[in-house]
């Protein structure tokens, strides 16, 4: 009776510490804290020996940490590698709930760099890399937690840091909370990398995005994989893309890019 009512305990002390990180989370997305205050509420929620909070740049291809513990090495990999890394289709899937590394067949594992040049270094055993979306589909960052110790099975965090995840998104989504135009209007980077600042034909920057993609005759899964959306959000951007631009089809649609002179990045 004693070992299960310690067990019930550290069950709600689980769900005290989420409903802590949400209310971190939503902090950090008003900007009235840093990112840095949701992985220290996370702590609480499983602990971990390193972590991180990064956002995915779709313009610079690219994570950008916002917070974290890691070593610079790991860092650096995270950042820059990680999206080219096997496991990674694997755990982008909005479907998943998060990808816990004694989950991960062991020839994924071996195939890994991730897990063979910066885990093992480290002695990493267990954690879990959960990907992020935001609301509309939109692949937005990382979450990834790593601990030297395995941790216990069944493990109540598990499913908590799934339950988390719409807040994580929501923090680490860039200016989260305003309407697309205006997270267009207040990023430099995003006019900087197309060759009309001005967005032609009044698309926005993920739609011109698409449009580039377009001129390459890949299909919509192809594109979706590309810019870490789905195939439905693709074709409901082509939808907006011709209506806005009066044009028949994707054919015309990347005809007109070519002319304009947008190109998909590399």
């Amino acid at each position: 009776m004693e070992d299960g009512s310690r067990a019930e305990r550290s069950r709600a002390d689980i769900l005290d510490a989420a409903v802590h990180v949400r209310e971190a989370a939503r902090s950090a997305t008003s900007g009235a804290t840093g990112v840095d205050t949701v992985l220290a509420a996370l702590s609480e929620v499983m602990e971990y020996d390193h972590a991180s909070l990064a956002r995915w740049d779709p313009l610079r291809r690219r994570h950008t940490t916002l917070a974290g513990s890691y070593p610079d090495d790991a860092t650096a990999y995270i950042e820059t590698r990680l999206h080219h890394d096997p496991v990674f289709p694997v755990l982008r899937s909005p479907a998943r709930g998060g990808l816990w590394l004694r989950d991960v067949p062991w020839q994924l594992l071996a195939a890994s760099p991730g897990f063979q040049e910066v885990l093992c270094p480290l002695g990493i055993e267990d954690g879990v890399a959960q990907c992020l979306f935001a609301a509309d589909g939109r692949y937005v960052g990382m979450l990834n937690v790593s601990t030297r110790r395995p941790r216990r099975t069944p493990d109540p965090a598990r499913a908590v840091v799934t339950l988390l995840t719409e807040a994580l998104a929501a923090a680490v989504a860039p200016r989260a909370g305003l309407p697309p135009e205006e997270i267009a209007a207040a990023d430099p980077a995003a006019d900087a990398r197309h060759p009309d600042a001005r967005r032609p034909g009044g698309l926005s920057p993920r739609e011109l995005q698409v449009l580039a993609e377009l001129t390459t005759g890949r299909t919509n899964r192809e594109i979706a994989e590309r810019l870490y959306i789905t195939p439905r959000t693709v074709g409901t951007h082509i939808e907006h893309i011709l209506a806005k631009l009066d044009l028949p089809n994707r054919a015309a649609a990347a005809a007109r890019a070519a002319a304009w002179g947008i190109e998909p990045s590399r």
